[in-house]
């Protein structure tokens, strides 16, 4: 199985509902976040690749245009933790490549989550 990956970095604002009043997380603030996109085959295309790199300039524009520097409570429906937001950009990536098998988010250096189905 071959795998690549391709970091990608918005930032954004949101407000996690439904937490207690006194949660630091129910305030709006706000993240630099980076995001991790995974892709795997068992065979490489024709040139070599499981998936051109320059192609994932579609994903990066869908991120610039859709989430960078917004609310992300008016732009994504239900939750926006990292892990909500994992499963919104692999949905979105999984219907431009088959190969796509997870996508991490990190709000901080210290934090990430993934969805991988």
């Amino acid at each position: 199985m071959y795998t690549i990956s391709k970091q990608f970095n918005f930032s954004a604002s949101h407000i996690i509902e439904g937490l207690p009043e006194q949660h630091p997380c129910s305030r709006l603030h706000g993240h630099n976040y980076v995001v991790e996109l995974v892709l795997a085959a068992e065979e490489l295309n024709a040139t070599g690749f499981v998936v051109d790199y320059n192609e994932l300039i579609v994903f990066k524009k869908m991120i610039d245009e859709t989430l960078d520097h917004r609310h992300l409570n008016d732009v994504l429906t239900g939750s926006t933790t990292a892990e909500s937001i994992a499963k919104y950009l692999y949905d979105h990536a999984r219907q431009i490549w088959q190969e796509v098998i997870s996508v991490s988010v990190s709000e901080t250096p210290k934090t990430n989550a993934t969805y991988c189905p």
